[in-house]
């Protein structure tokens, strides 16, 4: 029952351009200090697993929306941390299907985060209105995205039901308990609401009511989800600091970016798992990717992650990892046993293509497909990790989550940057605002507009 992290890989004998085990020993007492820093301020999101109130209210909220309203389809409307999560846990733990033949006695779930017209469009002409529930994701009310799919599933919702109170009971609203456009909403227009902790950014929130909601209605084992993570935060509290395995991981991954090795490709071996590559590459990028270090000081650091899917993408990118720029640092998600076992039939014709695959089985192919890409890749030099989970069930990815956030924390520590803001993605929600005609946002219009005004263009047609 626990998360093995293999780093094996990652270290040659300096023959290669591998880091060495002196030089990651060499560089401990610097990822020591980053965690202690990180253990005396530590975030809430950290003791998340060990708490129980978002479960407690995202349980009777769900109840009473299935006894009540019994929903063939949910809608989790949000972008970024508020669907990332969701659609993490929707492709690890639901039905493969869902969205055609959900678990039993529970509603279709759809995460349409875009604001593609020809998506929401085609989504609305698809759902049976009068049947959906919509979780509406914002923590601050003020994502213009979310902002626009919350109007436009309200009004067709309340055009399908017939009236405002009855729209508004379809509707959950997970945000601050206290403040933003959306608490003003809600407390005006009577939404039913659940809570998104204030010390809790988006992109480490998939522990509380964001995850947790969808998920509960989905069906699915949150409690285990929740132990899983309280394991492991548990866990990395106790363990020496040299044991500390996402203390490792953070530093053999930023020593890497410090040696030339900036591209991070996270490659799980499992079709279910490959929307956890999505809710890490958010994580990875958005935490770690800063203008400035602590210091106020111009730095333009980060990593770039990469997602990977096994064995699809062992045929569409591993003729670039394994032949070309050695630029790249790899962690191969592995899981120990698959939910069902799958034998290949008795060959119906002699070939050698079939013989050797008698009496073998696809989750014995499988390994060896991830074994062949992390030979390949080790033949050549390139650093490799392997993460496994004993299997893919809510436990373990609940020990995934908090695995990859402390490890994204530490990585933050040793960059001297702080992970828990955005500004990047701040600057460019205040320009869509701004483009959109929000009220206080005049002038910041037109600087852009006189921008784009004074830009000299090279367009070409076809």
């Amino acid at each position: 029952m626990a998360l093995h992290l293999d780093l094996t890989g990652l270290f040659g004998d300096g023959s290669d351009n591998r880091l060495t085990r002196d030089e990651f020993d060499a560089a401990l007492p610097r990822a020591i200090a980053a965690r202690e820093t990180h253990l005396a301020a530590k975030p809430e999101w950290r003791g998340l697993g060990a708490r129980d109130e978002f479960l407690a209210e995202c349980q009777v909220r769900a109840a009473q929306v299935l006894e009540e309203q019994q929903p063939e389809a949910l809608v989790v409307l949000g972008i970024g941390g508020s669907a990332l999560g969701a659609q993490a846990l929707l492709s690890a733990l639901a039905p493969l299907y869902q969205q055609s033949e959900p678990a039993p006695g529970r509603p279709r779930v759809f995460v349409p985060d875009s604001v593609d017209p020809d998506w929401i469009g085609a989504l609305l002409d698809h759902l049976p209105l009068d049947r959906c529930h919509v979780n509406v994701i914002s923590k601050s009310g003020g994502t213009i995205a979310t902002s626009a799919e919350f109007l436009v599933f309200y009004h067709a919702i309340r055009d399908a039901v017939g009236s405002e109170e009855e729209a508004r009971k379809r509707f959950t609203i997970t945000t601050d308990p206290e403040k933003g456009h959306f608490r003003k909403i809600c407390d005006e227009q009577g939404f039913t609401t659940l809570t998104v902790p204030p010390g809790v950014g988006g992109r480490f929130s998939v522990l509380t009511s964001v995850g947790i909601f969808p998920a509960e209605l989905a069906g699915m084992d949150v409690q285990s989800m929740l132990e899983g993570a309280a394991r492991v935060d548990r866990k990395l509290d106790e363990v020496e600091p040299a044991a500390d395995a996402a203390l490792a991981y953070a530093l053999a991954h930023v020593l890497y970016m410090e040696r030339g090795k900036p591209i991070h490709v996270h490659f799980p071996y499992s079709q279910r798992a490959r929307l956890l590559a999505d809710w890490y590459a958010q994580l990875w990028a958005e935490s770690l990717g800063k203008a400035e270090d602590l210091d106020g000081q111009v730095v333009h650091v980060g990593p770039t992650p990469v997602r990977a899917v096994g064995p699809t993408d062992q045929h569409s990118q591993c003729q670039l990892y394994v032949e070309g720029p050695d630029d790249k640092v790899y962690t191969l998600l592995k899981l120990g046993k698959f939910e069902r076992e799958l034998s290949v039939p008795t060959p119906f014709v002699d070939s050698p293509a079939f013989s050797h695959l008698a009496g073998k089985t696809f989750n014995e192919l499988m390994e060896a497909e991830r074994q062949g890409t992390e030979v390949a890749l080790l033949e050549v030099g390139r650093p490799v990790c392997t993460i496994e989970l004993c299997k893919l069930d809510a436990f373990h990815v609940g020990q995934y989550f908090l695995f990859m956030e402390a490890a994204t924390a530490y990585a933050g520590g040793l960059l001297h940057i702080d992970p828990f803001d955005q500004p990047g993605v701040e600057a460019g929600k205040v320009a869509a605002l701004a483009l959109m005609g929000a009220p206080g946002y005049e002038k910041r219009a037109q600087e852009i507009r006189s921008s784009l005004a004074a830009r000299t263009l090279f367009t070409l047609s076809c």
